[in-house]
């Protein structure tokens, strides 16, 4: 009897483990913070980081936390509504990311999710593809 209770209790641990695993993983490739926009005109050397020239037409970001290439869902917390955007240059500066800015949108990017006039939304950030 006594045995059939620790191997039963073996099992839940084990168990307790995978799914925390899981949820783990699952947290990883999810971020909640602020999203900005950039644009051409603001961006003097008009290259990104992964050596492209960066088009305010294009549906693009900036961010750490992804790979280049890899896409992302972002999705405005307050109406719901989102964009699917490839990561393609390092952003924001590391002084606004500390403060809870984790992505810069390209300007149609944005544009697809708020107004541009209200300059940072609320977002949670869901990688789709990549890492």
């Amino acid at each position: 009897m006594t045995m059939k209770i620790i191997d039963s209790a073996m099992v839940l641990l084990i168990g307790a483990f995978i799914f925390l695993c899981i949820v783990g993983m699952i947290e990883r490739d999810m971020r909640v913070g602020c999203a900005s926009w950039y644009s051409e005109a603001e961006y003097p050397e008009g290259i990104m980081a992964n050596g492209e020239e960066l088009d305010d037409d294009k549906l693009t970001c900036a961010s750490w936390d992804y790979d280049f290439e890899t896409q992302v869902r972002v999705t405005n917390e307050a109406n719901g509504k989102s964009v699917l955007v490839r990561v393609t240059d390092r952003g924001p500066s590391k002084r606004l990311y500390r403060m809870g800015r984790i992505i810069d949108l390209s300007k149609r990017a944005f544009s697809e999710i708020a107004p541009l006039e209200q300059g940072l939304v609320e977002v949670r950030v869901k990688c789709v593809n990549g890492s």
